[in-house]
């Protein structure tokens, strides 16, 4: 086999994928995402408002899941169980994993971060729940703002399952209004 071969091959593999994606669901992927994450936004906004408290309703993890969600709706890591489930357990592992690791000083910040992604993922791949921005949810809880470490394990239910079961309700409506796209996927 020629070196050019086998570099034209590497670069395929690599470089290029064919994206799959009718025209339309960009619109309907763009609908979804905006959204799910303004109502988060919203919420964050207006709660604060009512009881100025600073209540933290957005984090990074969510534009993971959007992507995944309103992107890609059929895919296993989407479905609602691995949604849910992934970002609940990856909080309280998050949350967990801080607490048991606060004795350690800063400079050993990465100890708590390490741990508590892997055992996040363990945990949902034995539950089933697996949803890769549930990572993300469980390294935010470790290595976040002073105001998200406070929180405890009140951040497992705001922001994690606020913001996700708000991302879930828009995701149930979006993804079921145009033929051909539904959520849950069908099996």
């Amino acid at each position: 086999m020629s070196k050019k071969n086998r570099s034209y091959r590497v670069a395929r593999y690599v470089m290029y994928k064919q994206t799959l994606v009718k025209p339309i669901d960009h619109f309907w992927t763009f609908l979804g995402a905006f959204m799910g994450i303004a109502l988060i936004g919203f919420a964050q906004t207006y709660f604060n408002k009512i009881e100025p408290i600073d209540n933290l309703f957005l984090i990074g993890s969510f534009g993971a899941s959007a992507v995944l969600i309103y992107g890609i709706p059929n895919s296993p890591l989407a479905q609602p169980r691995n949604l849910i489930g992934g970002h609940v357990i990856s909080a309280i592992v998050g949350v967990s994993v801080f607490k048991v690791c606060s004795f350690l000083p800063p400079d050993l910040l990465w100890l708590p971060a390490a741990l508590a992604v892997s055992v996040a993922i363990v945990v949902m791949q034995m539950s089933k729940t697996l949803h890769p921005p549930g990572g993300a949810t469980a390294l935010i809880a470790t290595i976040g703002s002073e105001k998200i470490k406070t929180l405890g394990y009140s951040y497992v239910l705001t922001p994690v399952l606020t913001g996700v079961l708000i991302m879930f309700a828009v995701a149930m409506v979006v993804n079921n209004i145009p033929e051909g796209r539904s959520y849950p996927a069908k099996r």
